[in-house]
């Protein structure tokens, strides 16, 4: 019963939807953008937030930008990092199919953690969850060890209201390394200081469970991220304990890392841009193949609370197709989705005409 697609714009309401529609010019230094501005109220809906919505007001400040501070132990960690997962490809054909099969296990659990969890429904509220599912995605968000739930929202509505700007914690105009992993290196833009202060994260403190997440944080990752996914190989099944840290826990964490952060580097450059040409943002298949559905990206940032993130359901998008399961099993509600008359509308008006050979 509680199953329903809310569609926010469903044909009842495209009039009003198309018709609060209004473009605008956007100057940024010299790149001219338009921009397109969807009734705030209409667009928030009931979701109660639109703190992830681009903010066309914003101007990036004159003068000389301010010199990169290294966050050294974040690049020897990651470093270190990386070299051990390195040395765990070169163990995978001595590790039992058990183990590699857990560690695939693990992957999409805590990947879940990040895009059915701190990404479509705290970042964006896209969808509800009862206390059990947030639970779940709250112990899978843990073990992806990406920040916790209240600094990941935090940072995520920032990069959509201020998005390829000075304000953005990952601005992919500052190129690929950067969007990647750079902005993890050195210390934030005071402008993405700034405006994440000012951000309404209300809603994200009144959740107790994220509250909880975010208090016990440190102890939940070394437990979640690293001492199950290598203990349970070597207990219940005999696996090396080398094998069993390396691949399930470092190797694993490794490539969840970097599926995440091909959302903020390749997927802002690779790709056609069918619903707005405007922005930088991007459609890029293979990035939603391996982060679950995250890579249709130029749609993500026109419709940002789409509990899809893609007008496709279940194509490359496992997100999808696990919010739907749980939605079937009573855990989740209220799906927010864009009508096929405003997309369409939309891609008419200002997408880049890929969308006709597509």
């Amino acid at each position: 019963v509680h199953c329903h697609l809310s569609k926010e714009f469903s044909s009842a309401s495209s009039t009003t939807a198309v018709g609060a529609v209004t473009s605008r010019v956007t100057r940024n230094g010299n790149a001219i953008m338009e921009k397109d501005l969807l009734n705030h109220e209409d667009l928030a809906g009931d979701r109660g937030m639109i703190d992830d919505i681009f903010d066309e007001t914003y101007r990036e400040k004159e003068g000389p930008k301010p010199p990169l501070r290294y966050v050294w132990r974040n690049i020897i960690l990651m470093s270190l990092l990386h070299l051990g997962a390195l040395f765990a490809l070169t163990l995978i054909p001595s590790a039992k199919i058990q183990t590699l099969a857990w560690a695939l296990l693990c992957f999409l659990v805590s990947a879940l953690g990040i895009t059915a969890g701190s990404h479509r429904l705290w970042s964006h509220r896209s969808y509800k969850a009862t206390l059990p599912l947030r639970i779940f995605l709250t112990i899978a968000n843990s073990m992806a060890f990406q920040n916790d739930i209240y600094e990941w929202v935090r940072d995520h509505r920032v990069h959509h209201k201020f998005s390829e700007t000075d304000a953005d914690p990952h601005n992919a105009m500052r190129g690929f390394f950067f969007s990647h992993i750079g902005w993890l290196l050195v210390r934030k833009h005071p402008d993405v200081i700034e405006k994440g202060q000012k951000l309404d994260l209300s809603d994200i403190k009144a959740d107790k469970v994220v509250m909880f997440q975010r208090r016990y944080y440190k102890p939940s990752v070394v437990l979640l991220c690293f001492t199950l996914p290598a203990v349970v190989p070597w207990y219940f099944w005999d696996e090396s304990i080398v094998i069993s840290f390396f691949i399930p826990a470092i190797l694993r964490y490794t490539i969840g890392l970097n599926a995440t952060w091909l959302v903020n580097s390749a997927a802002h450059m690779f790709g056609n841009r069918p619903y707005d040409q405007n922005i930088n943002p991007r459609e890029n298949p293979l990035v939603s193949l391996g982060a679950l559905g995250e890579g249709f990206h130029n749609y993500h940032h026109t419709f940002p609370y789409d509990y899809s993130t893609s007008e496709f359901g279940w194509r490359f998008n496992l997100t999808t197709a696990f919010i739907d399961l749980m939605c079937l099993l009573g855990l989740a509600s209220d799906r927010k989705k864009v009508s096929k008359e405003v997309i369409l509308a939309r891609k008419m008006r200002t997408g880049d005409g890929s969308h006709k050979s597509g």
